[in-house]
């Protein structure tokens, strides 16, 4: 049944980044985020209010468990490294090829496992280092394949912010072993209810606070909102493939056989979903070149995979 979740969440994933790549067209970077994390909140707040006044959701999937300070100030925490990452890739996302992105974004499992060397000390092995020296490779290539389209990896800014999503991306995949993990393990233990559902609404409230800072400083470009049931459908999308994608991941987890490393792995698999609605619905330029990248990646992954066993 997790496997199953996990390849739901990838495609899920892929659906996201696909809406939130049409949604981004014309729109502003901090308005489209407000709204988004507006409609994700609304989303869950059903759940937290029916869990905190009745018995209702008692022992199902939908029930958010209660917590004060102790337990929140880690969602706060949670909720401003996703929305970093959630920043810096709708602005790279808005000015880039898809086709690029998204291979750039799926070697994010290569971050994870550096950041797990430095901060639990672990030691890859031979499979591991394999998949890490290909990623490397990729990415090369892909900047190699951006040139034909005047992006130069060196000195765009955009891919910067790119890779920056991805960084704090992996940061935050870092922090969820350490909030998931039970106490006796050296983690938190928190429940992944109360931390999908709360760090949406901290997300939506710090977005608030920064369209009102750009408001009072009159950056007007920031608040342009495209019309058009096209457009409108895909906002509302974005919110819901992602929330419904983060749902089917945290509940993946909750089975006593599930590996968190090859579930991980899978959900990285998004970037086919993606780089095929690249093609098909964008028509995106270089896409041969581009493939070749996206399958070292896709074997940078494998290898993790059977390192990761």
């Amino acid at each position: 049944m997790w496997l199953i979740l996990s390849f739901l969440s990838a495609t899920l994933l892929g659906l996201y980044d696909t809406c939130k790549k049409r949604a981004l067209s014309g729109n502003g970077i901090f308005t489209l985020l407000f709204v988004n994390t507006l409609l994700c909140s609304l989303i869950f707040l059903p759940f937290i209010v029916i869990s905190y006044t009745s018995n209702a959701l008692d022992g199902s999937i939908f029930h958010v468990e209660q917590g004060g300070w102790e337990t929140h100030k880690y969602i706060i925490l949670k909720s401003l490294i996703v929305l970093s990452s959630w920043m810096f890739g709708y602005a790279g996302m808005k000015n880039l090829p898809l086709s690029i992105t998204g291979p750039i974004n799926a070697t994010r499992p290569v971050m994870v496992l550096i950041g797990a060397i430095f901060v639990f000390g672990e030691r890859l092995n031979l499979y591991q280092w394999i998949g890490v020296m290909l990623a490397i490779t990729s990415f090369y290539m892909l900047s190699r394949s951006g040139k034909r389209e005047g992006i130069d990896f060196r000195h765009n800014k955009w891919i910067l912010f790119v890779v920056l999503q991805s960084i704090f991306g992996a940061i935050s995949g870092l922090y969820d072993r350490y909030l998931m993990a039970p106490v006796s393990e050296g983690g938190v233990g928190l429940d992944r209810m109360i931390v999908q559902s709360w760090y949406n609404i901290y997300q939506c409230l710090f977005m608030a606070i920064v369209l009102l800072i750009i408001y009072r400083r009159r950056v007007t470009q920031q608040f342009k909102f495209r019309q058009g049931k096209n457009y409108l459908l895909a906002v509302v999308l974005v919110s819901v493939f992602l929330s419904a994608a983060d749902f089917a991941y945290f509940y993946a987890l909750t089975f006593p056989d599930a590996m968190i490393s090859i579930v991980s792995m899978i959900r990285r698999g998004s970037v086919i979903v993606s780089f095929t609605c690249a093609a098909v619905l964008f028509h995106e330029k270089n896409l041969r070149s581009k493939a070749l990248d996206l399958m070292l990646v896709l074997l940078s992954m494998f290898f993790l995979f059977l390192g990761s066993r």
